[in-house]
């Protein structure tokens, strides 16, 4: 299996996201936006951007539907906000997962979400929790084109979460598990932001 390469399109211009995923040599982008458009950066609706990828002999494939962070499905959502694990149960999840690792038998694949930073991400929160292990190798390209290892961004989660690496009654497997999810109801969406633009002021995650 190939690399996955996560990377957030933050406030590039096109030219700058082609360039960072030409350095690592990315052959394939998973568009894993709900919403393949953007309110404040046009350049990545989705129009602009397959024909940028294309020229760069780079393959697009839209997994929004399959692995975006803003559901269609109410049963994902509890008290008014989205629940990853309720999410990651559904069976058209399961099938995103699926064809990415398809995917990942022929290329490099890296997951394009909004979000410049991994961690504030669901593309790293929800989709790269339930890619890990297994010998996959993850790296989350960060804004200067640097790589953090998917391992160095665990520990940074379990940090910012306040979550200890190790505890008298809970195993390491048990206490990451925990920093997931502490992370992901942190960064949820609102049911009421289903439809707001992922990069709208106050708006839902992508």
């Amino acid at each position: 299996m190939n690399t996955l390469y996560t990377i957030g399109h933050s406030t590039h211009s096109l030219e700058r996201l082609i360039e960072l995923l030409a350095m690592h040599r990315v052959g394939a982008v998973a568009d894993v936006r709900s919403s393949p458009y953007s309110r404040y950066n046009p350049q990545f609706n989705r129009e602009p951007l397959t024909t940028a990828l294309e020229r760069a002999a780079v393959t697009y494939v839209f997994l929004g539907r399959e692995l975006g962070a803003r559901r269609e499905e109410s049963a994902c959502y509890r008290d008014g906000k989205v629940r990853f694990d309720l999410v990651a149960e559904t069976p058209v999840f399961q099938e995103g997962l699926h064809r990415l690792r398809k995917g990942l038998r022929a290329y490099d694949v890296c997951l394009l979400c909004a979000e410049k930073d991994p961690i504030a991400c669901h593309r790293t929160i929800l989709v790269c929790r339930h890619m890990r292990g297994n010998g996959l190798a993850i790296r989350h390209i960060l804004e200067d084109g640097a790589i953090e290892p998917h391992e160095d961004m665990e520990r940074r989660l379990m940090r910012a979460v306040k979550v200890p690496e190790s505890d008298l009654f809970a195993g390491p497997d048990e206490l990451l598990e925990k920093a997931y999810t502490l992370q992901g109801a942190r960064i949820a969406c609102a049911e009421t932001d289903r439809n707001v633009p992922a990069d709208a002021p106050d708006g839902g995650r992508s």
